[in-house]
């Protein structure tokens, strides 16, 4: 059978948006990466998916150190760059 229960569907997509919900500061970034982004309103996860690199990078104080930070965070709670090998995979 290839189609997957609806309870786990159910599930994985409350995952999903449990997830895009998170705000900055709970996937463990800095509190002063935290306060760049929330000062040009990017509060969730899911707003910081909807932002390029070159938006990040627009932010000041925000530099290749920081992104950096930003991605290992988002890999933490599941979210990889696409073309990004998964550590341990």
């Amino acid at each position: 059978m290839t189609r997957i229960p609806i309870n786990r569907a159910y599930e994985s997509s409350q995952d999903l948006k449990d997830k895009l919900e998170m705000s900055t500061a709970e996937i463990g970034l800095a509190v002063r990466t935290t306060n760049c982004l929330e000062e040009r309103g990017v509060f969730t996860v899911d707003d910081l998916l909807n932002c390029t690199r070159d938006d990040l990078l627009s932010i000041s104080n925000f530099g290749e150190k920081t992104l950096e930070e930003v991605y290992k965070a988002l890999e933490n709670v599941g979210f990889y760059r696409p073309g990004h090998a998964r550590v341990g995979v």
